[in-house]
């Protein structure tokens, strides 16, 4: 799987694919990640990406030429359109359904915006969808990228040693994930609960089930009701639906 990433810092990426299960993915060739220097595609010496919005107000708006210039070179390179996708608070909350979706696809182009945002008409004339990965506003969109990247990568084959505990993983079932216990037996006065020393597979799922279901309760309770996965195609929005507003692309 091949992701585009558009940015103004490409280098904040640097040890995030280096490391971990996403270099060595990389190392593998399961997935590849291409960075672009959005300062790259503009047309003056000074690498102008920004000027002030139409209307007034603060702050600096993303020019769109250099951003349409890197994603006209990137879309001409396949015959199919890539998903294209712009980091904003403005845009529907990513969940693991949306994830799931993602993994599906060939390629993904995720444009970081900066500043109060990136011009609209970029969003109207390419982008499929914005995401936000929560409801508070970052200073760019490369740390809500690389969360997407690495979410969407854990679901493709291979990436993860054992390829059953991404079933396992909080969201999976929507639920939140069952609590986890390791060596020693007992640490400082808490002991291990019995049934997961029991040995009774049926004694054991039952009390993780329980148990994700007390945590989900307490932490996430909007999440009860829906721990069933959403069916496939249901989850990634396309388009410009009434449900996906705009704003500044931040996130």
């Amino acid at each position: 799987m091949r992701f585009h990433v558009l940015t103004l810092f490409p280098n904040l990426f640097s040890a995030f694919l280096g490391e971990s299960l996403v270099g060595k993915a990389i190392k593998r060739g399961l997935l590849e990640i291409e960075l672009t220097d959005i300062r790259d595609h503009t047309g003056d010496p000074h690498r102008t990406a920004d000027d002030r919005p139409y209307g007034g107000g603060p702050g600096m708006v993303m020019l769109p030429a250099p951003i349409a210039s890197a994603l006209d070179g990137i879309l001409s390179r396949y015959g199919t359109k890539p998903t294209v996708i712009a980091l904003s608070p403005g845009g529907c909350k990513f969940h693991q359904g949306i994830a799931r979706e993602l993994s599906l696809k060939k390629a993904v182009v995720l444009i970081c915006g900066r500043y109060q945002g990136i011009d609209q008409r970029v969003l109207d004339l390419y982008c499929d969808m914005e995401l936000s990965i929560g409801d508070y506003v970052l200073s760019g969109g490369e740390i809500p990228a690389m969360a997407v990247i690495e979410s969407v990568a854990r679901l493709i084959p291979g990436f993860v040693g054992d390829p059953g505990s991404t079933g396992q993983d909080s969201f999976a079932t929507g639920l939140l994930e069952y609590p986890q216990y390791t060596r020693p037996r007992v640490f400082r006065g808490i002991p291990v609960p019995e049934p997961l020393l029991s040995g009774n597979h049926k004694e054991i799922e039952l009390f993780r089930r329980e148990e994700a279901l007390r945590r989900t309760r307490k932490a996430r309770p909007d999440l009860l009701g829906n721990d069933e996965p959403p069916a496939s195609g249901a989850s990634l929005p396309n388009g410009k639906g009434p449900g996906q507003a705009k704003g500044p692309a931040g996130d």
